[in-house]
């Protein structure tokens, strides 16, 4: 199954109200982001068990880690959580960047340094969402 596969598959899975937002936010990200690489991580590790959500990623950075060593990931990433949906923007430096950028202005919206979660699109501005995003993509470029 392809990665594009795996992801309808997912989104499929969601029940029905929580699979229109997924759907829409996809469609929004991909119309932000056009030629952006893809990604779907399943949430297992390399034994098979379950270590978290699964995630659809959007574009490419590479990780630096501490120990020098580099890893390729994914910029924007979103997931299906047990009360809503979560909007991952990976590698922003600056942690209090995101929260005190967009927390006032988003809506009903838990902010941290690279989480935006919520319960359902009609409680946030898609539009300062959908800049956080573009936003977080251009500093990970």
């Amino acid at each position: 199954m392809n990665i594009q596969e795996q992801i309808k598959k997912y989104i499929d899975s969601q029940p029905e109200s929580k699979r229109a937002d997924i759907e829409a936010l996809h469609e929004s990200i991909l119309l932000s982001l056009p030629n952006c690489k893809l990604w779907f991580l399943d949430g297992k590790d390399d034994k098979g068990k379950i270590v978290s959500n699964p995630n659809i990623g959007y574009g490419l950075q590479t990780i630096k880690y501490a120990d020098g060593k580099t890893k390729e990931f994914y910029q924007i990433g979103i997931s299906a959580n047990t009360t809503g949906i979560s909007v991952y923007i990976m590698g922003i430096e600056d942690k209090k960047y995101l929260p005190e950028t967009y927390g006032k202005t988003i809506g009903k919206a838990s902010v941290t340094g690279y989480c935006i979660k919520f319960r359902t699109l009609k409680d946030i501005s898609m539009d300062t969402l959908a800049t956080a995003i573009r936003d977080g993509f251009k500093q990970t470029e």
